[in-house]
This record gives C-alpha cells, structure tokens and sequence, in this order.
C-alpha cells in the first residue's frame, strides 16, 4: 500500500459506524473491489474516489454505507455462510449496496435471486455492476483539463460504441441497421432461380467478373460494394477512437465484424486472379462460401438490439450451465442409442429394423427424441423398442430441463442490467435534445 500512515500494520474499515479492523496485506487481496482498491492508491485524492471519507491519524477509511448490510456481506466473503438478504432491508437496497462492494446478483442464494428479479420486475428499477456513473453522465475527475482533443475522441467513441447514448448516435445506428437489413435482402435474392438466371443472362452479354469495374457490372454487385464500404469505414473509425486497441480486437463483436468483411475483399482477390469459369470449380466453390459467409452481418444487429445483448451476455455468463446441458445430452444419446441399436437390430438380424444398424444412425433417432421433434424418418418398430422410446422422450424432457432454470435467472438479470444502461443513455438523450 503506497498510502497511509507509516508503519501502520494494519487498517481500519468505518461503514455506517461499524468499525473493522484489516492487515495491509489481507487487503491488497480482498475478495472485495471496493476495499482491494484501497491497496493501490497513491494519494489522498485516490483514496476519497474509493470511500467518502479518511482520518490520517486513525488510518481510518469511513464508507457512508448500510452497515449491517455490509456485514452480511462481510461474512459471504469471508466464507461463513451464503449471501441473503438482511432482515428488515429493501431488496433492491441491499442489491445496491452488493454493488457498490463489487458482488453480482449471481452471488446471492437461490431464494434470493428470485426475490431480487419479481421486484425489480415490479418496480422497473435496474442496477449495473459497472456504470461509472449511475446518477448521471458525470465527467472523471481531471476531466475539465482533459485536452480538447480526448474529450472529442471520448465522444466519438460513445457515438460508435453506445447507439442510445446521443441524438448522433442514434441516427448512426439507424443507418447501419439500413444497410444491415439492405445487404441481407440482397443476399437472399440472389439465391433466387429468377435472379441468378437474370445474372446468368448479364454475364453472357458482358463477360466480365461481377467485381469488376464498369456499366456492365450488376446491381447487387454496387449495393454489395457500398454496403461493405459502410461497414469497413465503420469498423476503422471504431478501432482508431477506442480506447485499448488490444482490447478492440479481442471483443466477440468485433471479431464477428471482421468475419463478415473480410470474406468479400478475400472474393474479390479470387475473381480478379482466378475468375469463374467452369475450369475453376474449386475457385467458385470458395467464392460461393466466402459469400454466404455476409450471413455474419446479421450478428451486427447485436449492437443496437437489447435482446440480442442480453443473449450474448446470457451465453457468456452461463456456459458452465450450456456445458452441463451438453455432457446431459451426450451421456443420454449414449445409452438410448446403443440399446435402441441392440433392441432394434442387434437381437434378431431377420427382422431387424434397417434404420438402426448402428449406434451412431440410433444417435440421430435420439437426439430427435430427446428433444421432442421427431421427424419420423426413423422409428422403433418392436415392442421393446417402443418402449426405450417413450423412456428416452420423458428422460429428454428431464434432462433438457434441469439447467434450464439457472439459464432463466441469469437471462432475467442480463436483461435488467442491460435496460437500466440503456435507460440512462436515453434519460441523457432525453437532456441533450431538450438542450
């Protein structure tokens, strides 16, 4: 700790006047953020960003916070016990102080977390684990002698990245959704009989490639090129007003950006070298994927579409619960198919039953069960089989069922989090276009 009273061993936490006394060294790994924090700062203004108030003397450092709350929370980390709400407190209120310490929602117990989403349902009152500032858009500190030039690239910035965040913002997104939605109708016409035979007829007239320049070149091939000259324009302005370019590039979204543009100048490299006669059908077979590989920008709609955030953040958050869901699954199709196997074909090779003569064509049969679409391609014809059968369809819905839960409770606070972020941008909004 580079602050504090010399030759102090230890520290002393004041929230709500309850007082706690810490080593420097339990400190610096606190399982708290809030109180880790404290290890690192340099100078009393450091430390009056972490807590509201320090004696020098004392080496004390007072929180205006619930103590009893904290101390609820004190013995979570701590180890003795698990996190629940304290007698007599608001919910939401002791949410905000878990907040505040650095816990999650995900931290509190079962019967908690479903008290947690009805009153937040209720109330349509969300919380964020990391807003920095949740009253308002607050500048940080420093902030009024920041150069003119950081304060423009930090605009710039919230421009690209937050589509609720400014009135800009807002007409920015709109128009990339239009030329989302513009090159996705393009990309399904042009699997159409009608417009390929149409396209068949312009390449007959003027043999030239689809990407090459000129008047005989075919309308989608234009709205293709300007649709991809938005979104790279856009994806370079967002890489050169970010703030941590290593952290740009390692982001899901950006990466599924940069999967859907480079496919389309990785094509035009190929027609211009290879073209696409029929002597090239390896060449045409990869220009063809390389194309439908434009589906990714759909993905795009992610950045102003909150269901689709909240999907993204689920599926990060739960992929213990998806991996449990899957190893589920496998151990089931594993059984149900090697005795649906034996029972249909295995015993009696007469009158076996030709769909199943082996475990992995009895898996797809399985699957299909399992997860109640039955195609009915396939089927069990003996007894015994029938009645692996309806074992396997109630087992499915069972298994299906048991992670099912957490998905749903973790799907409910990604959406609170989300809507309370979007919330703010648009109260800020709301001020801008007053202003």
């Amino acid at each position: 700790m580079t602050f504090g009273r010399s030759g102090a061993a230890s520290v002393v936490l004041n929230v709500g006047g309850a007082r706690y006394s810490l080593s420097r060294e339990l400190l610096k790994d606190f399982p708290l953020r809030r109180v880790s924090r404290l290890h690192g700062c340099r100078s009393e203004r450091d430390v009056l960003e972490v807590c509201d108030d320090y004696d020098r003397e004392r080496n004390e450092y007072f929180f205006d916070r619930h103590s009893e709350a904290f101390g609820f929370i004190l013995l979570y980390v701590r180890g003795h016990g698990k996190l629940r709400f304290a007698p007599r407190m608001c919910e939401l209120s002791f949410y905000n102080e878990m907040i505040y310490w650095g816990l999650e929602g995900a931290h509190l117990e079962y019967c908690c977390q479903r008290r947690l989403d009805d009153r937040m349902s209720d109330t349509y009152t969300f919380y964020s684990a990391d807003e920095p500032g949740v009253l308002g858009r607050d500048e940080a500190p420093g902030g009024a002698e920041a150069a003119p030039s950081r304060r423009w690239l930090e605009r710039m910035r919230r421009t690209f990245e937050e589509p609720t965040s400014s009135l800009a913002a807002q007409i920015l997104a709109s128009v990339s959704v239009v030329f989302v939605i513009v090159s996705m109708v393009v990309l399904c016409a042009s699997t159409l009989p009608d417009w390929r035979n149409a396209a068949a007829d312009n390449r007959s007239l003027d043999d030239r490639s689809r990407y090459s320049a000129g008047p005989g070149r075919e309308p989608s091939g234009i709205i293709e090129a300007i649709c991809i000259g938005w979104f790279t324009a856009e994806c370079i302005v967002r890489f050169i007003v970010s703030k941590n370019k290593c952290e740009f590039v390692k982001r899901p979204l950006n990466i599924i950006d940069l999967l859907a543009i480079t496919p389309y100048y990785i094509s035009v490299l190929m027609t211009v070298f290879t073209g696409e006669n029929s002597q090239l059908q390896r060449a045409g077979v990869t220009l063809r994927v390389l194309r439908m590989m434009r589906i990714f920008w759909v993905i795009k709609l992610a950045r102003h579409f909150i269901g689709l955030q909240t999907l993204g953040l689920t599926l990060k958050r739960c992929y213990r619960e998806m991996v449990m869901l899957l190893v589920f699954i496998c151990v089931a199709m594993a059984i149900f198919s090697a005795l649906s196997q034996l029972l249909e074909h295995g015993l009696d090779l007469e009158t076996s039953n030709k769909d199943f003569t082996s475990i992995p064509a009895a898996c797809w049969w399985v699957i299909i069960s399992m997860t109640t679409v039955g195609y009915g391609d396939m089927y069990p014809i003996t007894v015994p089989g029938r009645i692996l059968g309806g074992v396997c369809v109630v087992s499915g819905i069972v298994l299906l069922a048991l992670p099912i839960t957490f998905i749903y409770h973790s799907f409910v606070q990604c959406y609170h989090e989300l809507k309370f972020r979007s919330a703010r941008y648009s109260r800020s909004l709301s001020a801008e276009f007053l202003n």
